[in-house]
């Protein structure tokens, strides 16, 4: 199994004087956040948090506001510096790295995609792409061509002369997510990218991160306020509360098996079929179901196993690795559907 391109464990970030001994003090790191504040001035946003993220995967990090999300993601980085704890990049702890070290990090493994797009307002949309890649040394020629691939990646081919102020709010973020791209960075980190666009185009941005990451196959941590987009994007999604984490794992998991009422709370409204596998709605298989049923697999969304299971005339069989695991019906269908809409 390969290693994580990222390995956190028992991070902290702590604001406020004497933060750096709160987290080697027993007593005062198990107080809450507001026993914490009331008793010595500081604010623990991150909470020994602990998590791997693999290669190649889109791990979200997702919290209400003030829940440490933010701060969390720029700590690993080190553009907020954090307390206590080490982020391994490639085996590296990144809270060790010197000041050429971690310039190297962020010209070339991490790059990052901010809420407010942060453009350079005087430069065409091919210097703001290319700019990375000029502070790397690059050449005019070396640059520019390289840029322009990107451009077109993100869909604004056609636009390299526009400037910042001449482009709708969804365009300037592809403009930042391709300046993210001229790099060639491992893993890309989008802090709240999409929350400031209306509905329609933080859709049509969500589906441009899915197509890049088919195609690119970067690595991507992904922060975000919205449970939808959580589950749309995440391979695996990590649920932050006052600093700490809550529950780690797979849309499914959070879905079909919160860890406590809040998670169940927070995942109360999310339409059930879309969500959970068929993992969840297994049954033994009965006498006489017959030997060539439809197959589905253990994996498959419930939604989509509906056509398969209304058009089939017995139980549909499910298969995990291989082997037989169960099998599913109309009503075992029908009942996660009415749960749903009972919970509407």
């Amino acid at each position: 199994m390969s290693s994580p391109d990222i390995s956190v464990r028992n991070l902290w970030k702590v604001f406020g004087p004497g933060g750096e001994k709160i987290p080697k003090n027993p007593e005062l790191s198990s107080l809450s956040s507001g026993e914490l504040l009331e008793r010595t001035g500081c604010n623990a946003a991150v909470r020994d948090m602990n998590f791997d993220v693999a290669k190649g995967e889109v791990f979200v990090v997702m919290g209400l506001s003030g829940s440490g999300k933010s701060t969390l993601i720029r700590c690993l980085t080190r553009l907020i510096e954090p307390t206590s704890g080490s982020v391994l990049v490639d085996g590296k702890d990144v809270l060790d790295a010197g000041t050429t070290e971690l310039r190297e990090l962020r010209r070339r493994k991490m790059s990052m995609v901010f809420q407010h797009f942060g453009l350079l307002p005087h430069r065409t949309v091919l210097d703001n792409v290319s700019y990375g890649l000029q502070i790397r040394g690059a050449s005019k020629n070396e640059r520019y061509a390289k840029s322009r691939e990107i451009i077109e990646l993100v869909g604004l081919k056609g636009y390299e002369q526009h400037f910042p102020d001449q482009l709708s709010g969804g365009m300037q973020q592809r403009v930042g997510l391709g300046r993210a791209l001229a790099g060639d960075p491992d893993t890309i980190l989008f802090d709240e990218p999409f929350s400031a666009l209306d509905p329609l185009i933080r859709r049509d941005m969500q589906a441009e991160v899915i197509r890049l990451h088919k195609e690119m196959g970067k690595t991507m941590v992904f922060v975000t306020h919205d449970l939808s987009e959580a589950l749309k994007l995440g391979d695996r999604i990590l649920i932050m509360r006052n600093g700490e984490t809550v529950q780690c794992g797979t849309g499914d998991d959070l879905v079909g098996s919160p860890a406590d009422k809040y998670i169940a709370d927070f995942v109360s409204e999310v339409p059930r079929a879309d969500v959970l596998t068929l993992k969840w709605i297994t049954n033994p298989v009965a006498l006489g179901t017959p030997g060539d049923a439809p197959v589905l697999s253990a994996g498959t969304i419930i939604r989509d196993a509906i056509p398969t299971v209304m058009n089939s005339s017995c139980p549909v069989l499910v298969e995990d690795s291989g082997r037989i695991t169960g099998q599913i019906d109309r009503d075992s269908i029908l009942s996660v559907i009415r749960s749903t809409e009972v919970a509407a």
